[in-house]
């Protein structure tokens, strides 16, 4: 994924699935299509058990700042890790 939208959330009392929820839900109104990657700092990996909304791959990325999101579409030809 090269283009995608930053989403900015520090609020402490929500938990990092909700997180990415909200902001998949205003990507899909935005742009018309679910992301389908999120990429997060290793640091927020790291505070509680993730369940992730469905369809939605996360993994870490150190460019990434703390309290950030980067959401977006898959690029054509890569496979998700698991």
């Amino acid at each position: 994924m090269h283009v995608g939208m930053l989403w900015f959330d520090n609020d402490p009392k929500t938990d990092l699935s909700t997180k990415i929820h909200q902001a998949a839900v205003y990507y899909q109104k935005k742009y018309g299509c679910m992301p389908d990657l999120c990429f997060v700092h290793p640091s927020m990996l790291k505070a509680a058990p993730l369940s992730p909304p469905r369809g939605i791959e996360i993994r870490p990325n150190r460019v990434v700042l703390p309290h950030h999101l980067w959401l977006g579409i898959r690029e054509a030809g890569t496979t998700p890790t698991v």
